[in-house]
């Protein structure tokens, strides 16, 4: 049995040998000519020749990867790798102000001695003297306000598994030393692309009240939608910075709790994940919380092909 064959393609004879497809024999006679199609495949018809067969297939594209993933440290989910890391730097600062926010969650400042550069949703590492560090996520008050050399963190007051958040406002207080290092992370704000879904899970709304209010300045007509959930509805302490939002014309939000122990008639029960719906391969979506909630996160938009970029809030912050 002869190993070549011949088939007919646009009134011309094209050469096939055994394992080629058709398409690719007419590409690689100049039959057809390429354009670049999805996951790196060349489908369509011009004038102008490919090159020949030899080169193709030496030079056969290779599906293109959506996204890379890093494996992570047990208990974790995967994150999405980038191809350059951001460049980190460290300064050293001070507590300078411990404010409640809410039932559970404190706001704390640490003014470092040098602005320390960074984008919106980026984490640090901060290190409190006496204390092992913890990555955490600088973020705005939530009047949208801040100086160059302040640093605004979210935390959870007195929970038992963290160190830091039960030491502070007895062992941590006002004039207390800390480390930064950063930034850290890859769940940073990237202008562009489609529509924007941030979701958050309590103190995670810290980094996504950074990226939201990013957005409204740099891509007033970018279509943005927000959910933010706790599992006590006492925890969603960010109600003046969603008015803010709402004021700018960011009309999706929606608020979730857990417990309906005095949830708000505006407060929606169930998990985050339930108004999710409807996600679509030109969203981009950034989530921020625990292990959890950006896991189930990441598994709708992987299934809706849409753009996810975690920020793993670590346990007790």
């Amino acid at each position: 049995m002869s190993a070549r064959c011949s088939l007919v393609v646009n009134g011309k004879a094209v050469r096939v040998s055994t394992g080629d497809t058709p398409l690719e024999a007419a590409l690689a006679d100049g039959v057809i000519a390429p354009t670049t199609g999805l996951h790196g495949s060349h489908l369509g018809q011009g004038s102008n020749p490919s090159p020949r067969r030899a080169q193709a297939r030496l030079h056969r594209a290779e599906p293109v990867k959506l996204s890379s993933l890093r494996p992570s440290k047990a208990g974790e989910s995967l994150v999405f790798a980038e191809v350059k890391p951001a460049a980190q730097a460290r300064r050293v600062g001070t507590v300078t102000q411990i404010a409640p926010l809410g039932a559970h969650v404190i706001e704390v400042v640490v003014t470092i001695t040098r602005r320390l550069d960074l984008e919106p949703g980026h984490q640090v590492t901060a290190t409190f003297e006496g204390f092992e560090p913890i990555d955490v996520s600088p973020t705005l008050r939530l009047d949208g306000t801040t100086e160059l050399n302040e640093l605004v963190f979210h935390l959870r007051l007195g929970h038992a598994c963290n160190a830091i958040t039960h030491a502070l406002g007895e062992e941590i207080l006002l004039g207390h030393p800390v480390k930064i290092k950063g930034p850290v992370g890859r769940g940073y704000y990237r202008p562009g692309g489609g529509r924007l879904l941030l979701v958050g899970r309590e103190t995670g709304f810290a980094p996504i009240w950074s990226i939201a209010r990013a957005a409204r300045y740099i891509e007033p007509n970018r279509e943005i939608v927000v959910v933010i959930g706790a599992s006590d509805p006492l925890d969603l302490y960010m109600r003046p910075s969603l008015d803010w939002l709402k004021a700018t014309g960011v009309s999706r939000i929606t608020l979730v709790a857990d417990r309906m122990r005095q949830r708000p008639p505006d407060v929606r029960p169930g998990p985050l994940t339930a108004h999710l719906s409807g996600l679509k391969t030109t969203d981009v979506v950034h989530v921020a919380g625990d292990t959890s909630t950006v896991g189930a996160v990441e598994v709708l938009a992987a299934g809706a092909g849409a753009r996810c970029y975690p920020i793993l809030i670590p346990p007790g912050l």
